[in-house]
């Protein structure tokens, strides 16, 4: 089991991590970062706009039932990847990958073990 900051060490093993971040979507702050630290505070502030659009359009749409795994934002030169942590309501792990050295499925495939292990 891991806590905070080993879990976003482990992220930054990722290959093509340039920053992670275990944040908190009900009040838009970022509990750790890993990497370019005010540009990570930023986007993890931003990324609880994003999951709480996406959980609403869900819930509008009539599938609220949906478990909502990951998002995926693609910039030319990088990979953001969302993880709402099922085990951990609430928080997400944001991912921000460079798109030229990351393999999408193995950070996809990480992520996941990362939440797994994650204790509070």
């Amino acid at each position: 089991m891991a806590g905070i900051e080993t879990s976003l060490k482990e992220a930054m093993t990722i290959e093509g991590a340039i920053g992670a971040a275990l944040g908190d979507y009900t009040s838009g702050m970022a509990l750790g970062t890993a990497g370019p630290t005010e540009t990570l505070s930023v986007a993890a502030a931003a990324t609880t706009d994003i999951l709480r659009a996406e959980l609403r359009a869900l819930g509008m749409a009539g599938q609220g039932d949906q478990k909502l795994e990951d998002i995926l934002i693609s910039l030319t030169g990088q990979y953001h990847l969302i993880r709402p942590l099922t085990r951990h309501p609430g928080l997400f792990l944001y991912l921000m990958l460079d798109r030229s050295r990351s393999n999408l499925a193995m950070a996809r495939h990480q992520a996941r073990r990362i939440e797994a292990d994650l204790e509070l």
